[in-house]
């Protein structure tokens, strides 16, 4: 889509973003279309679509479009300008579920020239296209001016290019809006198959556990290993020098012997230790006191 720079106003730039949520290029055939499971087309499935059934799969198979039209807008001459200024036409187009907009032909009033090429798969069935022409508002929501519907013709389909004019319709009446000139041409393309395969499920299988190293499963699932029964205990921490020098400098009144004695009862924890000899301290000084 081709736009022009807005002008500096923020209503132009609320109107420009209004115009901007349009939706416009091809979209695919199967649109908003259920397809049922099994061997049978869906209701309101298209015929091009054919289902595979493989084991542990789903893999629909499903045609492209084979043909490629071309639109070509050349101009327009409207019946009216409508407002008190030259009109800013641009020309909407809708292809079945496409649509396609060309820029706006600023002060183009009622003889607008674009000469924009749209280019587009033609769906099957489509045999008509429906053209809109806005008047670009900067202060307002843009105006539809003009409308048609246009059918093409049987020897664009057979590979002819046909410049025509075709009417419009609009305030002045049917088809007395004025007429817009369309320049069509086709194309057949090989159809290739679009194929969209299911993922196959995950299967788990067992895994031989071993002592130390975690198991790692599809999805991030870990799963902790198991304590051998057969693995030895650590032996006990041993208490260095340096414990029973910092234990001594705590307790200077107590003879070393003594602190080893309480440090090995308390299992080499200094901490626990600490807390023991406290309480032989405590119980001394209670007797010495009586």
């Amino acid at each position: 889509m081709y736009h022009q720079v807005p002008r500096d106003s923020k209503m132009a730039d609320t109107q420009r973003a209004q115009r901007d949520k349009v939706m416009t290029g091809d979209l695919p055939e199967d649109f908003l279309r259920f397809n049922a499971p099994g061997g049978t087309p869906a209701a309101g499935q298209a015929p091009g679509m054919v289902r595979v059934m493989y084991p542990g799969t789903f893999l629909p198979v499903q045609q492209v479009p084979t043909g490629r039209l071309s639109i070509t807008v050349v101009q327009a001459k409207l019946a009216k300008n409508y407002g008190l200024t030259r009109m800013d036409p641009y020309c909407r187009i809708t292809v079945g579920n496409s649509v396609f907009e060309t820029p706006t032909a600023h002060n183009g009033a009622a003889n607008p020239r674009w000469n924009k090429l749209m280019a587009c798969s033609l769906p099957r069935g489509v045999s008509s296209i429906y053209i809109e022409i806005f008047d670009e508002r900067s202060f307002s929501m843009d105006e539809r001016v003009a409308w048609g519907l246009v059918q093409i013709n049987d020897q664009v389909l057979n590979g002819e290019t046909l410049d025509d004019w075709y009417s419009l319709s609009g305030r002045q009446g049917e088809e007395k809006e004025g007429m817009i000139n369309l320049v069509f041409s086709y194309r057949e393309v090989q159809a290739q198959p679009v194929m969209y395969q299911q993922p196959m499920p995950v299967m788990m299988v067992p895994q031989p556990m071993v002592p130390g190293v975690p198991v790692m499963y599809p999805g991030g699932y870990q799963q902790q290993p198991q304590a051998d029964p057969q693995a030895q205990p650590l032996p006990p921490r041993q208490p260095t020098q340096q414990d029973i020098q910092n234990l001594k400098d705590m307790f200077p009144n107590m003879e070393e012997s003594v602190i080893k004695s309480v440090l090995e009862a308390s299992g080499n924890d200094v901490g626990e230790a600490t807390t023991n000899l406290l309480a032989m301290t405590s119980e001394d000084q209670e007797a010495a006191s009586t």
